[in-house]
C-alpha cells in the first residue's frame, strides 16, 4: 500500500457556463474527431488520394453519428441488456457514460460503406484514412476514462499502481493509461510508418487490416490488466467482453489483409 500512488485530484468537470456542464470525456470524443479529420485531410493530400477532400469535409457528419450511434448501442446491447430492456428511455441518457469501442467500429464502418457507395469513392481508401487517424481518439479517450477514475485495472503491487475512488482501498494497475499508450500512441505510430516509410496506401486495406489487428492485440493484453465489467465478469474460458467482441474484429484484419496483398 506504501508504493501506490494516490489518484490524481483531476475534476471530470472541464468547466461550467451556467447549466452547462462539459466534461472531459465530452471534449476528448470532440477533440479525437477533430484532430482525426484534420490528420485525414493532411494524409490525403500526400500524396493526392482518391478521396476528395470535399468529400472528407462531407463524412465528418457522418462520422460523428456513426461513432456516437454505433457507441451507444453497442454498449446497449453488449454490456447491459437487460437493464436497458427494462428501462429503454436510459438508453438516451448519454450523459450518464456507456459507450462502447466496437459498437462504435461498427457503426463507423456502416457510414463508410453508406457514404462510399453515395459518393462513388473507394471504399478502401476512405477506411484506411479513416484507420490512420482513429488513434488520435483512442488515446485522448483512454486518457478521459483514467480522469474519470473508470474502467480501472486490476489489483496489483507495482511501484506505479494508483488508488481508484471507485475502486476501493486495493492499489490497481492504471489500465486505462497503458490503452492510451498501446491503441493511441503506439498504434498511432505503426501506421504513420506504414502511410510514410511504406507507402501502404499503394494497397488499398493494408492500414485498415494492421489497425484491426493492431487495436485487437493491443485490446487483448490490456484487458488482462484491466478490471472486468461488474455485471458480466469473466465469461468462457475466463475471458472478458472486451477480448471475446475483439476476435471477429481481428478476423476482418486478416481478411482485409489478404485483399490488400492482391491489390495495388
Amino acid at each position: 500500500m506504501l508504493l501506490a500512488i494516490p489518484f490524481p485530484d483531476i475534476d471530470p468537470v472541464a468547466f461550467e457556463i451556467g447549466p452547462l456542464i462539459v466534461r472531459w470525456y465530452a471534449l476528448a470524443y470532440i477533440a479525437g474527431i477533430l484532430a482525426g479529420w484534420k490528420y485525414c485531410q493532411w494524409l490525403n493530400r500526400r500524396p493526392a488520394g482518391l478521396v476528395s477532400q470535399t468529400a472528407l469535409d462531407d463524412f465528418l457528419a457522418w462520422a460523428v453519428l456513426g461513432v456516437i450511434l454505433g457507441g451507444r448501442l453497442g454498449y446497449v446491447l453488449f454490456y447491459q441488456p437487460g437493464h436497458y430492456l427494462a428501462n429503454p428511455l436510459a438508453i438516451l441518457e448519454v450523459w450518464r457514460g456507456g459507450m462502447s469501442f466496437h459498437g462504435g467500429l461498427v457503426g463507423t464502418a456502416i457510414a463508410m460503406i453508406l457514404f462510399a457507395q453515395a459518393r462513388r469513392i473507394p471504399l478502401l481508401a476512405l477506411t484506411d484514412l479513416v484507420a490512420a487517424a482513429t488513434p488520435i481518439g483512442l488515446g485522448l479517450g483512454r486518457i478521459a476514462n483514467f480522469i474519470n477514475g473508470e474502467l480501472y485495472g486490476r489489483p496489483t503491487d507495482v511501484p506505479w499502481a494508483v488508488v481508484f475512488p471507485a475502486g476501493g482501498p486495493a492499489p490497481r494497475h492504471p489500465s486505462q493509461l497503458y490503452e492510451a499508450m498501446l491503441e493511441g500512441v503506439a498504434l498511432f505510430l505503426l501506421l504513420l510508418v506504414l502511410v510514410r516509410v511504406f507507402e501502404a496506401r499503394k494497397r488499398p486495406g493494408l492500414i485498415s487490416g494492421v489497425f484491426l489487428l493492431g487495436y485487437g492485440a493491443a485490446r487483448i493484453f490490456a484487458e488482462f490488466f484491466r478490471e472486468p465489467d461488474p455485471q458480466l465478469g469473466f465469461l468462457w474460458g475466463g475471458a472478458t467482453m472486451g477480448q471475446l467482441l475483439t476476435l471477429p474484429m481481428m478476423a476482418g484484419g486478416v481478411a482485409l489483409l489478404l485483399i490488400a496483398r492482391r491489390r495495388r
